[in-house]
């Protein structure tokens, strides 16, 4: 059965920084760590300037345990990226049945808004799966918020279930 989490950050960046931020693999790279790290294709900087075919994976990634340990992989595929907007990802995945990541960015009076809308399905682990997914893109939101500013009246993340 698939569980749907969503986790929303306002933040004081500009709609175009905080693309540039998202889409770059130094930016995704900066919100995964200390925990995991992603492998991109050598010289890659970020998801734009590969092409792409909806629904076609990209590459593979590898993503590993704090940088050293190889514990899952992605077959990095897009089903659309709208340039400044966002973009829904659906990739095949070793640890997951399903994994479908959706990003949008919109912008507020101070900045942007930034939500993640996950639907997932693990193979293997059921809640406790779900549980370090959920702790996971916290810690991302977090340092989104770290990098990019945030806005004084976003009192803290919000991580919901619809």
């Amino acid at each position: 059965m698939s569980t749907t989490l969503t986790f929303e950050s306002t933040l004081a960046a500009s709609p175009e920084r905080v693309w540039a931020w998202i889409i770059s693999f130094d930016g995704i790279s900066k919100e995964m760590a200390p925990v995991l790290q992603m492998s991109a294709p050598k010289g890659v900087r970020d998801i734009a300037s590969i092409s792409f075919e909806p629904g076609v994976p990209m590459f593979r990634s590898w993503i590993s345990l704090g940088g050293i340990l190889p514990i899952d992989f992605s077959d990095l595929t897009l089903l659309s990226l709208t340039p400044g907007q966002g973009f829904v990802e659906q990739s095949r995945m070793g640890s997951m049945r399903l994994w479908r990541h959706e990003r949008t960015i919109s912008p507020v009076e101070t900045g942007c808004r930034v939500i993640d809308t996950l639907t997932i399905e693990p193979r293997f682990g059921g809640w406790l799966a779900v549980a370090f997914v959920r702790k996971f893109f916290t810690h991302r939101h977090k340092m989104l918020r770290k990098h990019l500013g945030v806005f004084s009246a976003n009192k803290s993340l919000q991580a919901r279930r619809p």
